[in-house]
Protein backbone atom coordinates (compact mmCIF):
# COMPACT_ATOMS: atom_id res chain seq x y z
CA UNK A 1 0.00 0.00 0.00
CA UNK A 2 1.61 3.16 -0.78
CA UNK A 3 1.78 6.11 1.55
CA UNK A 4 2.83 9.08 2.21
CA UNK A 5 4.61 10.33 5.01
CA UNK A 6 3.83 6.98 6.57
CA UNK A 7 0.44 7.44 6.05
CA UNK A 8 -1.91 6.03 3.25
CA UNK A 9 -3.74 8.08 0.82
CA UNK A 10 -7.05 6.85 2.39
CA UNK A 11 -6.09 7.91 5.77
CA UNK A 12 -4.62 11.44 4.43
CA UNK A 13 -8.33 11.85 2.64
CA UNK A 14 -10.24 10.96 6.09
CA UNK A 15 -8.08 13.88 8.04
CA UNK A 16 -8.60 16.08 5.29
CA UNK A 17 -12.58 15.73 5.02
CA UNK A 18 -12.56 16.03 8.86
CA UNK A 19 -9.96 18.77 8.74
CA UNK A 20 -12.51 20.85 6.67
CA UNK A 21 -15.02 19.82 8.84
CA UNK A 22 -13.84 20.98 11.36
CA UNK A 23 -13.43 24.44 9.80
CA UNK A 24 -16.63 24.61 9.15
CA UNK A 25 -17.86 24.09 13.09
CA UNK A 26 -15.98 26.50 13.89
CA UNK A 27 -16.91 29.36 11.46
CA UNK A 28 -20.31 28.78 10.84
CA UNK A 29 -21.08 27.19 14.55
CA UNK A 30 -20.33 30.91 15.91
CA UNK A 31 -22.33 32.47 13.76
CA UNK A 32 -25.43 29.87 13.94
CA UNK A 33 -24.79 30.78 17.74
CA UNK A 34 -24.68 34.16 17.32
CA UNK A 35 -28.33 33.91 15.16
CA UNK A 36 -29.82 31.97 17.78
CA UNK A 37 -29.29 34.57 20.33
CA UNK A 38 -30.74 36.79 17.57
CA UNK A 39 -34.47 37.03 19.54
CA UNK A 40 -33.24 37.79 23.38
CA UNK A 41 -31.78 40.61 22.07
CA UNK A 42 -34.84 42.82 22.35
CA UNK A 43 -33.76 46.12 20.98
CA UNK A 44 -33.49 46.75 17.07
CA UNK A 45 -30.02 48.32 17.25
CA UNK A 46 -28.99 45.80 19.41
CA UNK A 47 -29.90 43.14 16.80
CA UNK A 48 -28.70 45.23 13.88
CA UNK A 49 -25.46 44.98 15.41
CA UNK A 50 -25.69 41.43 16.38
CA UNK A 51 -26.07 40.53 12.38
CA UNK A 52 -23.95 43.23 10.97
CA UNK A 53 -21.13 41.21 13.22
CA UNK A 54 -21.34 38.35 11.29
CA UNK A 55 -22.81 40.00 7.81
CA UNK A 56 -19.45 39.93 6.15
CA UNK A 57 -18.14 36.40 7.07
CA UNK A 58 -21.40 34.28 7.12
CA UNK A 59 -21.47 33.41 3.31
CA UNK A 60 -18.07 32.93 3.61
CA UNK A 61 -18.19 30.61 6.30
CA UNK A 62 -20.40 28.23 4.53
CA UNK A 63 -17.72 27.70 1.38
CA UNK A 64 -16.32 25.02 4.15
CA UNK A 65 -19.78 23.26 4.32
CA UNK A 66 -19.49 23.27 0.37
CA UNK A 67 -15.59 22.11 0.18
CA UNK A 68 -16.51 19.63 3.06
CA UNK A 69 -19.36 18.08 0.92
CA UNK A 70 -17.26 18.00 -2.18
CA UNK A 71 -14.46 16.11 -0.66
CA UNK A 72 -16.33 13.51 1.23
CA UNK A 73 -18.05 12.72 -2.42
CA UNK A 74 -14.87 12.98 -3.95
CA UNK A 75 -12.70 10.76 -1.50
CA UNK A 76 -15.39 8.33 -0.10
CA UNK A 77 -18.34 8.21 -2.48
CA UNK A 78 -19.92 4.94 -0.88
CA UNK A 79 -19.91 6.50 2.76
CA UNK A 80 -21.57 10.04 1.00
CA UNK A 81 -24.01 8.38 -0.87
CA UNK A 82 -25.35 6.11 2.33
CA UNK A 83 -24.92 8.80 4.61
CA UNK A 84 -27.07 11.12 2.95
CA UNK A 85 -29.57 8.24 2.11
CA UNK A 86 -29.57 7.22 6.24
CA UNK A 87 -29.98 10.81 6.87
CA UNK A 88 -32.17 12.23 4.16
CA UNK A 89 -34.60 14.28 6.45
CA UNK A 90 -32.18 15.86 8.95
CA UNK A 91 -30.08 17.30 6.03
CA UNK A 92 -33.35 18.01 3.68
CA UNK A 93 -34.33 20.03 6.80
CA UNK A 94 -30.76 21.83 7.28
CA UNK A 95 -31.08 22.85 3.37
CA UNK A 96 -34.04 24.35 4.22
CA UNK A 97 -33.14 25.79 7.07
CA UNK A 98 -29.43 27.19 5.64
CA UNK A 99 -31.49 28.89 3.03
CA UNK A 100 -34.25 30.66 4.63
CA UNK A 101 -31.46 31.78 7.35
CA UNK A 102 -29.55 33.63 4.34
CA UNK A 103 -32.72 34.86 2.72
CA UNK A 104 -33.55 36.53 6.54
CA UNK A 105 -30.51 38.12 6.45
CA UNK A 106 -30.77 39.70 3.09
CA UNK A 107 -34.46 40.18 3.23
CA UNK A 108 -34.59 42.05 7.03
CA UNK A 109 -33.32 45.61 6.40
CA UNK A 110 -35.38 46.02 2.79
CA UNK A 111 -38.46 46.89 4.41
CA UNK A 112 -38.89 49.32 7.51
CA UNK A 113 -41.96 48.06 8.97
CA UNK A 114 -42.07 46.26 11.93
CA UNK A 115 -43.67 43.17 11.09
CA UNK A 116 -41.77 42.84 8.30
CA UNK A 117 -38.32 42.95 10.65
CA UNK A 118 -39.82 40.40 13.64
CA UNK A 119 -40.78 37.92 10.90
CA UNK A 120 -37.13 37.75 9.84
CA UNK A 121 -36.02 38.22 13.70
CA UNK A 122 -38.01 34.76 14.00
CA UNK A 123 -37.02 33.02 10.88
CA UNK A 124 -33.03 34.05 11.12
CA UNK A 125 -33.37 32.75 14.72
CA UNK A 126 -35.09 30.15 14.71
CA UNK A 127 -33.10 28.25 11.35
CA UNK A 128 -29.59 29.67 13.42
CA UNK A 129 -31.05 27.21 16.12
CA UNK A 130 -32.52 24.09 13.92
CA UNK A 131 -29.21 24.52 12.32
CA UNK A 132 -26.84 24.32 15.49
CA UNK A 133 -29.13 20.89 16.24
CA UNK A 134 -29.39 19.07 13.35
CA UNK A 135 -25.35 19.18 13.22
CA UNK A 136 -25.02 17.04 16.13
CA UNK A 137 -28.05 15.30 15.45
CA UNK A 138 -26.36 14.15 12.48
CA UNK A 139 -22.85 13.20 14.41
CA UNK A 140 -25.01 11.51 16.92
CA UNK A 141 -26.20 8.85 14.20
CA UNK A 142 -22.99 8.82 12.67
CA UNK A 143 -21.27 8.08 16.62
CA UNK A 144 -24.04 5.30 17.52
CA UNK A 145 -24.53 3.76 14.09
CA UNK A 146 -27.00 3.42 11.42
CA UNK A 147 -28.42 0.72 9.63
CA UNK A 148 -26.91 -0.31 6.93
CA UNK A 149 -26.76 -3.73 5.23
CA UNK A 150 -24.34 -5.77 3.39
CA UNK A 151 -24.49 -4.08 0.20
CA UNK A 152 -23.92 -0.77 2.05
CA UNK A 153 -27.53 0.86 1.70
CA UNK A 154 -29.66 1.93 4.04
CA UNK A 155 -32.48 0.15 5.25
CA UNK A 156 -34.10 2.27 7.87
CA UNK A 157 -36.87 3.98 8.55
CA UNK A 158 -35.83 7.56 6.50
CA UNK A 159 -38.42 9.83 8.26
CA UNK A 160 -37.83 10.14 11.50
CA UNK A 161 -35.16 7.27 12.64
CA UNK A 162 -32.90 9.99 12.99
CA UNK A 163 -34.02 10.73 16.22
CA UNK A 164 -33.01 8.96 19.22
CA UNK A 165 -31.93 9.94 22.70
CA UNK A 166 -28.03 9.81 21.56
CA UNK A 167 -28.98 12.19 18.97
CA UNK A 168 -30.70 14.92 20.48
CA UNK A 169 -28.17 14.58 23.18
CA UNK A 170 -25.76 15.29 20.60
CA UNK A 171 -28.12 18.23 18.81
CA UNK A 172 -28.54 20.03 22.71
CA UNK A 173 -24.52 19.55 23.15
CA UNK A 174 -23.78 21.17 19.45
CA UNK A 175 -26.37 23.69 19.91
CA UNK A 176 -25.22 24.97 23.51
CA UNK A 177 -21.55 24.77 22.49
CA UNK A 178 -22.62 27.22 19.39
CA UNK A 179 -24.31 29.81 21.47
CA UNK A 180 -21.16 29.96 23.85
CA UNK A 181 -18.90 30.34 20.86
CA UNK A 182 -20.94 32.78 19.12
CA UNK A 183 -21.97 35.07 22.31
CA UNK A 184 -18.10 35.30 22.81
CA UNK A 185 -17.69 36.29 19.21
CA UNK A 186 -20.04 38.92 19.81
CA UNK A 187 -18.56 39.76 22.91
CA UNK A 188 -15.27 40.82 20.53
CA UNK A 189 -17.41 42.59 18.62
CA UNK A 190 -19.80 44.80 20.72
CA UNK A 191 -19.84 47.36 23.58
CA UNK A 192 -21.82 49.02 25.79
CA UNK A 193 -25.25 47.82 27.29
CA UNK A 194 -25.16 44.98 24.52
CA UNK A 195 -21.58 43.56 25.49
CA UNK A 196 -23.08 43.47 28.66
CA UNK A 197 -26.10 41.27 28.13
CA UNK A 198 -23.96 38.93 25.81
CA UNK A 199 -21.47 38.51 28.83
CA UNK A 200 -24.06 37.32 31.03
CA UNK A 201 -26.18 35.06 27.86
CA UNK A 202 -23.06 33.53 27.11
CA UNK A 203 -22.58 32.03 31.20
CA UNK A 204 -26.08 30.38 30.45
CA UNK A 205 -24.85 28.80 27.26
CA UNK A 206 -21.40 27.62 28.86
CA UNK A 207 -23.87 26.15 31.99
CA UNK A 208 -26.02 24.89 29.84
CA UNK A 209 -23.21 23.02 27.74
CA UNK A 210 -21.09 21.78 30.58
CA UNK A 211 -24.46 19.98 31.72
CA UNK A 212 -25.46 18.63 27.96
CA UNK A 213 -22.03 17.15 28.06
CA UNK A 214 -21.65 15.68 31.46
CA UNK A 215 -25.05 13.97 30.60
CA UNK A 216 -23.94 13.37 26.98
CA UNK A 217 -20.59 11.52 28.20
CA UNK A 218 -22.19 9.15 30.51
CA UNK A 219 -24.95 8.21 27.78
CA UNK A 220 -21.76 7.51 25.70
CA UNK A 221 -20.07 5.71 28.58
CA UNK A 222 -23.37 3.46 28.80
CA UNK A 223 -25.02 2.60 25.78
CA UNK A 224 -22.35 3.53 23.07
CA UNK A 225 -19.26 1.19 24.71
CA UNK A 226 -18.05 0.87 21.12
CA UNK A 227 -16.67 4.15 21.03
CA UNK A 228 -14.83 4.35 24.63
CA UNK A 229 -13.64 0.99 23.89
CA UNK A 230 -11.60 2.31 20.91
CA UNK A 231 -9.49 4.68 23.40
CA UNK A 232 -9.11 1.82 26.00
CA UNK A 233 -7.34 0.50 23.74
CA UNK A 234 -4.77 3.10 22.32
CA UNK A 235 -3.30 4.84 26.29
CA UNK A 236 -1.59 7.44 24.26
CA UNK A 237 -5.34 8.92 23.02
CA UNK A 238 -6.97 9.30 26.52
CA UNK A 239 -4.70 12.64 26.15
CA UNK A 240 -7.88 13.46 23.50
CA UNK A 241 -10.44 13.28 26.56
CA UNK A 242 -8.21 15.09 28.84
CA UNK A 243 -7.64 17.94 26.38
CA UNK A 244 -11.13 18.24 25.46
CA UNK A 245 -12.38 19.14 29.62
CA UNK A 246 -9.02 21.60 29.59
CA UNK A 247 -10.06 23.39 26.70
CA UNK A 248 -14.17 23.48 28.14
CA UNK A 249 -12.33 24.45 31.69
CA UNK A 250 -10.48 27.60 30.22
CA UNK A 251 -13.46 29.14 28.61
CA UNK A 252 -15.12 30.38 31.51
CA UNK A 253 -11.86 31.10 33.02
CA UNK A 254 -11.01 33.44 30.36
CA UNK A 255 -14.24 35.13 29.96
CA UNK A 256 -14.44 35.49 33.69
CA UNK A 257 -10.98 37.64 33.19
CA UNK A 258 -13.02 39.30 29.92
CA UNK A 259 -10.25 37.87 27.86
CA UNK A 260 -12.81 36.90 24.87
CA UNK A 261 -10.20 36.52 22.58
CA UNK A 262 -8.52 33.55 23.94
CA UNK A 263 -11.91 32.68 25.54
CA UNK A 264 -13.16 32.35 21.30
CA UNK A 265 -9.33 30.02 20.84
CA UNK A 266 -10.73 28.17 23.36
CA UNK A 267 -13.81 27.66 22.38
CA UNK A 268 -12.68 26.87 19.07
CA UNK A 269 -9.81 24.62 20.31
CA UNK A 270 -12.48 22.65 22.26
CA UNK A 271 -14.58 22.09 18.87
CA UNK A 272 -11.92 20.51 17.20
CA UNK A 273 -10.64 18.12 20.03
CA UNK A 274 -14.05 17.07 20.30
CA UNK A 275 -14.24 16.48 17.05
CA UNK A 276 -11.09 14.91 16.85
CA UNK A 277 -11.99 12.58 19.83
CA UNK A 278 -15.33 11.63 17.41
CA UNK A 279 -12.80 10.93 14.16
CA UNK A 280 -10.60 9.10 16.65
CA UNK A 281 -13.05 6.62 18.01
CA UNK A 282 -14.65 5.76 14.59
CA UNK A 283 -11.88 5.26 12.37
CA UNK A 284 -10.78 3.75 10.37
CA UNK A 285 -14.60 3.46 10.05
CA UNK A 286 -16.76 6.58 8.46
CA UNK A 287 -20.23 4.67 8.80
CA UNK A 288 -20.96 2.08 11.36
CA UNK A 289 -23.66 -0.26 10.48
CA UNK A 290 -25.93 -0.90 13.59
CA UNK A 291 -27.10 -4.16 11.72
CA UNK A 292 -23.61 -5.62 12.33
CA UNK A 293 -19.34 -4.75 12.01
CA UNK A 294 -19.36 -6.67 9.33
CA UNK A 295 -21.20 -4.01 7.19
CA UNK A 296 -19.18 -0.96 8.25
CA UNK A 297 -18.47 1.36 5.56
CA UNK A 298 -14.38 2.45 6.34
CA UNK A 299 -12.16 4.24 4.58
CA UNK A 300 -10.84 1.63 2.17
CA UNK A 301 -13.96 0.02 1.11
CA UNK A 302 -15.77 3.71 0.19
CA UNK A 303 -12.23 5.10 -1.61
CA UNK A 304 -11.97 6.19 -4.55
CA UNK A 305 -9.09 4.90 -6.80
CA UNK A 306 -5.16 5.35 -5.72
CA UNK A 307 -4.96 7.59 -8.56
CA UNK A 308 -7.88 9.58 -7.72
CA UNK A 309 -6.85 10.42 -3.79
CA UNK A 310 -3.06 11.02 -5.67
CA UNK A 311 -4.57 13.72 -7.96
CA UNK A 312 -6.91 15.54 -5.03
CA UNK A 313 -3.97 15.54 -2.48
CA UNK A 314 -2.29 17.81 -5.02
CA UNK A 315 -5.20 20.20 -5.26
CA UNK A 316 -5.37 20.28 -1.49
CA UNK A 317 -1.70 21.36 -1.22
CA UNK A 318 -2.62 24.18 -3.82
CA UNK A 319 -5.87 25.35 -2.52
CA UNK A 320 -5.31 24.90 1.40
CA UNK A 321 -2.93 27.83 1.41
CA UNK A 322 -5.44 30.29 -0.88
CA UNK A 323 -8.30 29.17 1.23
CA UNK A 324 -6.93 29.70 4.46
CA UNK A 325 -5.26 33.21 3.28
CA UNK A 326 -8.62 34.10 2.40
CA UNK A 327 -9.91 33.73 5.18
CA UNK A 328 -7.49 35.19 7.56
CA UNK A 329 -7.57 38.55 4.69
CA UNK A 330 -12.05 38.98 6.12
CA UNK A 331 -11.45 38.34 9.22
CA UNK A 332 -8.53 40.90 9.06
CA UNK A 333 -10.48 43.15 6.90
CA UNK A 334 -13.61 42.94 9.50
CA UNK A 335 -11.99 43.20 12.85
CA UNK A 336 -12.99 45.28 15.62
CA UNK A 337 -16.34 46.67 16.85
CA UNK A 338 -19.13 46.95 15.29
CA UNK A 339 -20.30 49.97 13.73
CA UNK A 340 -24.12 50.98 11.97
CA UNK A 341 -24.35 52.89 8.83
CA UNK A 342 -26.62 53.49 5.78
CA UNK A 343 -24.81 50.53 4.16
CA UNK A 344 -25.58 48.01 7.38
CA UNK A 345 -28.12 45.40 7.48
Amino acid sequence: METLFGLDYQTWWFLVVGGVFSGYAILDGFDFGAGAWHLFLRKEKSRRIAMNAVGPVWDGNEVWLVIGGGALFAGFPIAYASLLSAMYTPFMLFLFFIIFRAVSIEFRGKEEMKWWRKLWDVVYSFSSIMLGFLLGVVLGNVLMGISIDANHNYNGDALLSFLNPYSILMGLTSLSLFMSHGAIYLLLKTEGKLYERLAVLQKYAMAAFITVFALTSVYTLLYAPHLSDKLMTMPASLILPVLVVLSIANIPRLTHKKKYLQAFLFSSLCISFMLLLCALEVYPNLLISSISPENNIDIYNAASSLKSLKIMMIIVAIGTPLVLGYTFFVYKTFSGKVKIDETSY
